[in-house]
């Protein structure tokens, strides 16, 4: 028997995509969600719910080895999304990390051309919160000042990735983390005041 999905699922997905777009227009701000989806593990409930309103049978997914070891993980995304699941980096529109940790590094993936910079990978990285980590300084589109943000686990080297990230810029990945409960995006746009020494 299929998992559930949403209760009313025009309303409950249209209300998590406005989400998901509200955390890239304001880039490290928290956005509280909902899901009532029961993916099976070590799928979230909460990527679950980012995945069926974002991917669609034309938007390839990357598993990472924690996902990618489940099959039912798979299975569960092609059939209540009808995405594709690829195992070739470069070919996903999205990719989906179940241990941040372990990510590759992010040139692994698509980032797009200088003519079509929009056909790069979109990153979701399952966290265990916001708050608790190294503190990353965000500024630039969408932040007034400068807005402080924080989360784990996550890659050691994730500030100077997104420094790398920002530098190709209009090209590069875009970051979306998602907790229980919350999201947030670091969008390619977004600057990373570098570690002092």
């Amino acid at each position: 028997m299929p998992a559930a999905s949403f209760p009313e699922p025009v309303l409950a997905s249209a209300v998590f995509f406005r989400a998901v777009m509200d955390a890239f227009a304001r880039p490290g701000e928290i956005r509280a969600v909902s899901s009532a989806l029961t993916p099976p593990a070590p799928l979230s409930a909460t990527a679950a719910a980012l995945v069926t309103v974002m991917l669609d049978y034309e938007t390839p997914v990357w598993l990472d080895a924690a996902l990618s070891q489940q099959p039912a993980v798979g299975d569960w995304i092609r059939l209540h999304t009808g995405a594709r699941v690829t195992s070739q980096p470069r070919q996903a529109a999205f990719a989906l990390f179940a241990d941040p940790t372990g990510a590759p590094a992010f040139d692994t993936f698509s980032l797009g051309t200088a003519d079509y910079p929009d056909r790069s990978t979109t990153l979701v990285l399952q966290v265990q919160g916001f708050g608790k980590g190294e503190t990353l300084s965000l500024s630039g589109p969408g932040i007034a000042d400068v807005r402080p943000f924080s989360s784990e686990p996550l890659p050691p080297d994730f500030r100077s990735r997104l420094i790398a990230n920002r530098a190709l810029f209009p090209r590069g990945v875009d970051v979306i983390l998602v907790a229980p409960g919350a999201v947030a995006a670091l969008p390619r746009s977004t600057h990373v005041t570098p570690e002092r020494g």
